[in-house]
C-alpha cells in the first residue's frame, strides 16, 4: 500500500465519476526547515567527500547550496549555525554518537549519518531547541532524503540521546 493509504490500482474518482489524479501531498517547508535540509545537504557533501580520502572544503559547499534559487528561502543564520557547528564539531559529535550505535560509524549511510550528526549537534549544542523538536527535525530529514527505515534507525539513537545530553528536559516529559 502507498503511503497516501490508497492503493495505486485504484484511483479517487471525483463526483462526476471523472478519474482524479493524486499527487503527493505538497511539503510545506518553513524556512527553519528549508535551512535544516540545506545543512544536511552540505553536511552530506562534507561527509561523502571525507569518505574518498579528501578534506572537505565548506566554503565551497555553502556557496554552491547558495546558488540554488531556493536558498533565499531559508533562515540563513540557521542554515550557518548548523552547517558550521556540525563540521567544526563533526569528530565531538560522532564520539557522542558512536556509544549509541549498532555499527561502526561509516557504515551508516551518509544520510543517516548527516541527520544524526545535525540531531546531536542541535541536542549537545543549540540547547535553544527542544529536544523534542531537534529529534524531529533530524527524523523528518531523514524520511525525506535516506532510505525507507533510515529515519526509524535516526530516532532510536537520538531518543537515547537526548536522555544523556539532555537529562533534566527528558525526565520533566
Amino acid at each position: 500500500m502507498s503511503k497516501s493509504g490508497i492503493n495505486p490500482s485504484q484511483s479517487p474518482a471525483s463526483k462526476d465519476g471523472a478519474d482524479v489524479k493524486s499527487a503527493a501531498p505538497k511539503r510545506s517547508l518553513t524556512p527553519r526547515r528549508r535551512a535544516r535540509e540545506y545543512a544536511l545537504q552540505g553536511v552530506y557533501q562534507s561527509l561523502v567527500v571525507r569518505r574518498a580520502g579528501s578534506l572537505p572544503n565548506s566554503a565551497a559547499i555553502a556557496k554552491q547550496l547558495s546558488e540554488d534559487p531556493a536558498f533565499k528561502r531559508c533562515q540563513l543564520d540557521l542554515f550557518t549555525g548548523i552547517f558550521e557547528g556540525v563540521l567544526d564539531r563533526t569528530d565531538e559529535l560522532e564520539a557522542i554518537i558512536t556509544p549509541a550505535l549498532d555499527r561502526p560509524i561509516n557504515e551508516l549511510s551518509p544520510v543517516e549519518h548527516a541527520a544524526l550528526l545535525i540531531g546531536t549537534y542541535e541536542l549537545a549544542v543549540d540547547l535553544s531547541v527542544p529536544y523534542k523538536v531537534a529529534i524531529n527535525e533530524a527524523v523528518e530529514l531523514a524520511k525525506t532524503f535516506g532510505g525507507t527505515d533510515g529515519h526509524k534507525y535516526v530516532n532510536g539513537v537520538l531518543d537515547l540521546l537526548a536522555q544523556k545530553l539532555r537529562t533534566i528536559e527528558t525526565q520533566a516529559n
